[in-house]
């Protein structure tokens, strides 16, 4: 399974985040799982490739041309996809991936997930969702969905197309054991 790992890019992400990622990436690796990712080198993209490359995992960098800087990409990708823009670059990280986890990250890991969650809310892929939730970090966010759900701008239906999780055993059991469903437009209850 090739799994799509959205998260933070920045240097200043605290090491708890950093080891948490890399020993769970390790561990999809050595369970014969391959990287989908942003080809950051730092952050927690940093420390999904690095995990990845513990555990032995193929991993395919997507980056857009503008990222250029020295020491921004993992410089030991398998595979290394370069884009135009952001846009084509999260097309194809969509397109490649089986499954999602959305680890700790800041406004591009939030647009990358909301577009996801759209997408399959739309119909447009039945791919497991995980939300990382170590130390917490997405508690609020679950607040402010279950908000937007109470107020009827979100469909219940939504909530239940991804899981929260923060035990790397169980995210494992849970990929491992995941049914697609097929889920309609209508299902949405907003059409």
């Amino acid at each position: 399974m090739r799994i799509c790992v959205y998260g933070a890019s920045s240097v200043k992400t605290d090491t708890k985040y950093i080891k948490a990622v890399e020993n769970l990436c390790e561990t999809f690796a050595k369970n014969g799982h391959n990287l989908v990712y942003g080809a950051g080198a730092n952050g927690l993209m940093g420390a999904a490739a690095r995990g990845f490359s513990k555990g032995r995992g193929h991993i395919i960098g997507v980056a857009p041309l503008f990222f250029n800087a020295d020491g921004m990409l993992y410089d030991k990708c398998d595979e290394l996809i370069r884009t135009d823009t952001m846009r084509e670059r999260k097309e194809i990280m969509e397109d490649h991936a089986d499954a999602f986890v959305i680890v700790p990250g800041g406004v591009g890991t939030f647009d990358e997930f909301f577009e996801i969650l759209t997408l399959k809310q739309l119909a447009r892929h039945s791919k497991p969702m995980i939300i990382y939730n170590i130390f917490g970090y997405y508690d609020k966010l679950q607040e402010f969905m279950e908000v937007a759900v109470k107020e009827n701008f979100v469909s219940d239906v939504s909530m239940g197309l991804y899981e929260v999780m923060s035990d790397d055993d169980k995210i494992l059991d849970y990929l491992h054991n995941y049914e697609a469903k097929n889920l309609s437009i209508s299902d949405t209850k907003f059409v």
